[in-house]
């Protein structure tokens, strides 16, 4: 017999069963001991949530031969039909699929003829938000004026979708995310009639990762299973299969960012990169880490809102004290904006990097929450006692020297043939390097810094740090040798003569191109 996933298995076949929506649980079975059933409903929330399955029960409800306390036995042969999906009186139609005017025809023309056993016809239109306007339109008088015995349950994700129409005239219920605590209750009685052994703190973890949604935290369950069947699921494993970061990486790296040290930060990131973490969770992860720093900030007893760890809530009580309030909210505004551009973006490792840097580097951006970033570093460094810049006073007239003429660069007479060699070649030496110092030496200048030293010169600070670390030099020297055959002695620096590169450097790709000449046929 083939595997049946999870959240089909333990799919509720009666109300008791649902779990996290009591509100709507309470109120259908009311009305079906009352005899107060109404004609249409509006199922709304996220996906997961138990919207379909509540459907199904109700169908069944509503045609049970001996229903207990509103609810439906399973038993009788209605149940069991309905169940099984054989049953003529529940209709189940994906909107997705069948959003056209004939298919709602079809619906008007269906709903003349009584159920062959039972109370009542049943339509569940799932996704109802995926009608075109003229299905819509063709649902409207039905919806309306159906017979006695005809029940529609529509279903969506996107209830702004629907026109106020069709809101009107159904009763509408609003499915809650589901609590983490609740979910986590679930798996664990789920896992126990599996025959599975779970660390608590693992299945916590995956509920988490459901987002409130059932469906979604079962199939993960189901998926961490299988990945280690026949063992014990540990915290550990489960994040190995989620590709999801521990949250001491977090801690690790917003200490990185607090000292802006960009080369460490980019190295965090690359070991996720190694690892296989997933980088659009790690961004969510990371504005969420970011949420409950601001809120143990904001407040002391924040350990019941929370869900964490005491080791992880001693250690954001220690960053709490490294950071003020305004410079956290630019983080959490930064990586909020991330989470918007990653999720649809090829190049989700550059945004994320470019994200990290402005985190390190307030002087990046002209806000005001930068503003205050820049400020208190400057603060920092003046209460560990490094010097800082003197600022004139405002109000201070301030003589300045006369610009001196810009002196003409002189063009080497002979460049060596080995870095000749390199300049020629040097698109693609660039491509035979690593990802993390591609793009920043495809920014460089190639310049001579001396007998036989090729000089490397960039505006940008960040790109002089990266690339001047011990193992990236190497790395670019190796390159060099291998491709050409030479060692060439390499100088990387930043241009601090506040003046263009090429008003102060010789570019050597422009000299080199110069000195080949194409003779053109006369």
């Amino acid at each position: 017999m083939s595997y049946t996933a999870l959240y089909r298995k333990f799919r509720p076949q009666e109300f008791e069963d649902v779990k996290g929506q009591d509100h709507i649980v309470t109120t259908l079975k009311n009305q079906i001991k009352y005899d107060r059933i109404g004609h249409a409903y509006l199922f709304c929330g996220t996906r997961g949530t138990g919207k379909t399955t509540i459907a199904k029960i109700f169908a069944k409800a509503v045609n049970c031969e001996h229903p207990v306390d509103g609810s439906p036995c399973g038993e009788c042969p209605t149940c069991r039909a309905i169940a099984a999906g054989t049953s003529m009186n529940v209709i189940e139609i994906d909107a997705a699929s069948n959003n056209g005017v004939d298919n709602i025809r079809e619906i008007r023309e269906e709903v003349a003829y009584r159920p062959t056993e039972g109370k009542y016809k049943v339509y569940i239109i799932d996704e109802v938000h995926m009608l075109s306007a003229g299905a819509f339109n063709a649902l409207l008088k039905t919806l309306e004026e159906p017979p006695s015995y005809v029940i529609f349950i529509l279903a969506t994700t996107e209830v702004y979708k629907i026109p106020i129409t069709i809101l009107s005239r159904c009763q509408r219920y609003d499915f809650h995310r589901i609590s983490i605590d609740t979910i986590t209750a679930r798996l664990s009685d789920i896992l126990k009639a599996e025959g599975v052994q779970a660390e608590e703190k693992a299945v916590r973890y995956v509920a988490k990762a459901g987002d409130g949604s059932m469906r979604d935290s079962l199939s993960l369950l189901d998926q961490c299973i299988a990945f280690y069947l026949g063992q014990e699921l540990t915290y550990d494993k489960v994040l190995e299969v989620l590709g999801a970061v521990d949250t001491e990486v977090f801690s690790h790296m917003l200490r990185e960012i607090i000292a802006g040290n960009i080369l460490n930060t980019l190295s965090l990131l690359e070991r996720l990169v190694i690892e296989g973490k997933e980088l659009s969770q790690f961004v969510n992860e990371f504005t969420w880490y970011l949420r409950n720093l601001l809120l143990v900030k904001s407040s002391d007893d924040m350990e019941d809102v929370l869900d964490m760890s005491s080791e992880n809530l001693a250690l954001l009580k220690e960053e709490a004290q490294m950071i003020e309030p305004e410079v956290l909210m630019r983080y959490i505004r930064i990586f909020s904006d991330l989470a918007n551009q990653v999720k649809y973006s090829s190049q989700k490792r550059i945004l994320i990097e470019i994200a990290l840097i402005k985190l390190c580097k307030p002087e990046m951006e002209s806000t005001g929450d930068a503003l205050v970033d820049r400020i208190a570093r400057l603060e920092q460094k003046m209460a560990e006692g490094i010097p800082v810049a003197a600022v004139t006073q405002t109000g201070a007239v301030v003589t300045q020297e006369p610009e001196a003429p810009k002196k003409k660069l002189e063009v080497p007479k002979a460049i060596p043939e080995d870095v000749e060699q390199v300049v020629r070649n040097w698109k693609s030496l660039v491509q035979d390097m690593s990802g993390l110092i591609r793009g920043y030496l495809r920014q460089v200048t190639l310049s001579l810094g001396g007998d036989n030293i090729l000089l490397m010169v960039t505006d940008d600070p960040v790109a002089a740090d990266i690339l001047n670390t011990p193992e990236h030099r190497t790395e670019i020297s190796d390159t060099i040798a291998e491709r050409i055959g030479k060692s060439v002695e390499i100088k990387i620096e930043q241009n601090q003569t506040n003046r263009p590169i090429a008003e102060s450097y010789v570019d050597l790709s422009q000299v080199i191109n110069m000195d080949i000449e194409i003779e053109e046929d006369e």
